[in-house]
């Protein structure tokens, strides 16, 4: 029990430096980003945080909701991708929790800063001063739609996710296969060796 707990604090403490460090870099590069800008296509790059935030959480769920008994007659047949799929559905809590814990709340937490900075790019258009009633009518709308958006796309998305969950996984072994052979990241061929070892 207390190997488990350590195990699980020692996860917990990894994700917590690396949702740090990923918050960091998304923040400065969207505001960055934002700032040079007209406010149209800065709405647009709020709406692109959003739909990651989505899909990742969907990919979360589709881990956790998927049997790995298909992957492994297409990795019998060598089929390019299949192997990461099986790696990523027995390691399906640690998937889920990097997609949905880490990349969806960062997208959450990203898209509201960049949405305050297309509010105060949309007020300056229109001439008025920050702390006026525009102002206050543009942010409470765009905050809205932005929080109707995430909820509404991860509903969906739990949809697709439970049950077309062989599929979304499948693909997105597709995409770690061909990034993994493009960059040699092996990043999921570390994770089965790291468990071999501990087990």
């Amino acid at each position: 029990m207390d190997n488990k707990l350590k195990k699980s604090l020692k996860f917990s403490l990894s994700i917590a430096v690396i949702t740090f460090v990923l918050a960091a870099i998304f923040s400065v590069i969207s505001s960055s980003v934002l700032s040079g800008v007209i406010w149209i296509i800065g709405l647009l790059i709020v709406f692109l945080i959003v739909l990651t935030g989505v899909v990742f959480d969907m990919l979360g769920i589709a881990a956790t909701a998927a049997d790995e008994t298909p992957f492994h007659a297409m990795a019998a047949e060598k089929v390019k991708g299949a192997k990461e799929a099986v790696v990523i559905v027995r390691n399906a809590d640690r998937f889920a929790s990097f997609c949905n814990d880490v990349i969806g709340d960062i997208s959450g937490i990203v898209s509201g800063t960049a949405s305050a900075i297309v509010v105060l790019q949309v007020t300056n258009v229109l001439g008025y001063n920050e702390g006026s009633t525009v102002q206050i009518t543009i942010s409470v709308v765009l905050t809205s739609i932005v929080a109707a958006l995430t909820v509404g796309g991860k509903a969906l998305g739990k949809f697709f996710a439970i049950h077309s969950s062989t599929k979304i996984i499948f693909f997105a072994a597709r995409i770690i296969s061909i990034l993994d052979t493009k960059l040699k990241l092996n990043i999921l061929s570390k994770a089965t060796s790291s468990k071999k070892k501990s087990s």
